[in-house]
């Protein structure tokens, strides 16, 4: 995209700070993530390699467990592929977009680029979105423990599952009930979280772990791992798009990619083009792999989590399922900081008061939306024991970062240019983004409708 009259913010007065992208970058996808205030400052720039090793991360999260469910839904191998790949084309021009809106408005984040793009509407409206998102990715977490545990319990039981147990202590309600108490609500009050850098390193790898555990057992399957079905053509085209929100989950890095693109040595849009196609190449490889050998393992027999469907006493996929409970306790509180932060800008704008005039009240204010929060999701995570409901819904929204706010940041941007006459380049990229935005909210209206009036009424 060739630079014409887009400066929509000119003030470069607080362009010196930088926070560190390597601790910043996974927010609202995955662990390791180290969002802190403009007090905690880092004048360490990121390198192209460095760029892309950041963006991998921010993408690949526990959103791999469904991607051998979705191909399930698309209809097979084929058409899993072919419906990442043309994807794939919107996901990697939208992070360009945001980089070139970003330049052009001189902020350094995804929903002030919103807010100064787009206006004060949109502003709020991708506000609401991110607190939502966050919301419900921390039902699925919370999901995702419950899940993990009970196989963990089933192989510690020794019996292969503990549905028969009437044991207290190895119900699903309880164990995530005292996993959340104990573990995640601790981590989840402080007002800053870079504490936790350390242990979502950890997590990091579990990711990857989990990938390499999957292809090996479709190499090497146990003989009690015989798929059932395997679809080679989806059921109807509908079923293609109920795919969509899962695609969208995994591959959602745009709300992050934002600081890391200004972080980086020379943030130019060109440059950060290469670094987003080859961090969205290997996130590809990942996901296909994952996707790709869970689907043909278990055919339509697959779980909405795969490593619910391994045997409960398997040593290997064990060690998965505890990494992954590691990464989203991890993950739990980051994204819960992020809502909070969110809410806490809403609330503020909404007063008029800045943060130093309002630090009276904050720990007050930041206990309560920390306890509602955690209470909330702690309960509908209890009685939604199915995270495929979840992923419908929140997927839904991801598509939304995705297609349609980058959409309309491509739209406002070229029209707040200053021309004399539209050239073609001019009228493509609006035109760009206008099918972006409709696209998006197709997707975004077809996957909430369907979870709504059908997973959520069964």
């Amino acid at each position: 995209m060739a630079k014409n009259n887009t400066a929509i913010n000119t003030d470069y007065g607080d362009w010196d700070w930088c926070p560190d992208a390597g601790e910043r970058a996974r927010l609202l996808q995955s662990p390791n993530v180290d969002i802190e205030l403009k007090g905690s400052m880092s004048q360490a720039a990121t390198s192209t390699i460095g760029a892309i090793f950041i963006v991998v991360n921010a993408a690949l999260g526990a959103g791999l467990l469904n991607f051998p469910a979705a191909f399930s839904t698309a209809g097979g191998v084929v058409a899993g592929m072919a419906l990442q790949m043309c994807m794939l084309i919107f996901i990697i021009s939208g992070l360009v977009i945001l980089a070139y809106c970003s330049q052009a408005s001189n902020e350094r984040t995804y929903q002030e680029v919103v807010w100064t793009v787009c206006g004060k509407t949109a502003g709020v409206v991708c506000e609401v979105a991110i607190t939502v998102y966050t919301f419900g990715t921390c039902i699925a977490f919370l999901i995702i423990i419950g899940d993990q545990q009970e196989k963990l319990i089933a192989a510690f039981m020794k019996d292969g599952a503990i549905s028969g147990s009437s044991n207290w202590y190895t119900d699903r309600k309880f164990t995530i009930s005292a996993t959340a108490f104990l573990l995640i609500l601790p981590l989840s009050i402080p007002k800053e979280i870079s504490f936790q850098k350390y242990a979502s390193s950890l997590s990091v790898i579990g990711t990857w772990y989990v990938t390499i555990i999957i292809i090996i057992k479709y190499i090497w399957p146990d003989e009690e791992m015989a798929p059932r079905e395997i679809p080679s053509s989806p059921s109807s085209w509908i079923a293609v798009f109920n795919a969509m929100p899962t695609i969208c989950f995994g591959f959602q890095c745009h709300v992050s990619s934002v600081p890391v693109f200004n972080c980086m040595k020379t943030p130019d849009v060109k440059t950060w083009g290469g670094v987003v196609t080859a961090a969205m190449i290997i996130a590809l490889f990942v996901y296909t792999g994952t996707g790709v050998c869970g689907f043909l393992t278990f055919g339509s027999a697959v779980n909405q989590d795969v490593l619910m469907s391994y045997p409960s006493n398997d040593i290997a996929v064990a060690f998965a399922r505890t990494f992954i409970i590691i990464s989203v306790l991890t993950s739990y509180p980051i994204l819960l900081f992020c809502g909070r932060a969110v809410l806490e800008g809403l609330w503020l704008r909404y007063k008029g008061e800045t943060v130093e005039e309002d630090v009276v009240c904050e720990r007050r204010r930041r206990l309560l939306q920390t306890l509602t929060w955690f209470v909330l999701t702690l309960v509908l995570a209890l009685f939604i024991p199915d995270i495929g409901k979840v992923i419908s819904i929140i997927g839904g929204l991801a598509a939304c970062f995705i297609f349609v706010f980058p959409g309309l940041c491509l739209i406002e941007a070229k029209l707040s240019e200053i021309q004399e006459t539209k050239s073609r380049s001019w009228w493509t990229l609006v035109i760009y983004g206008v099918f972006m935005v409709t696209l998006g909210t197709f997707i975004f209206g077809q996957t909430t409708a369907n979870a709504i009036f059908v997973d959520l009424m069964d």
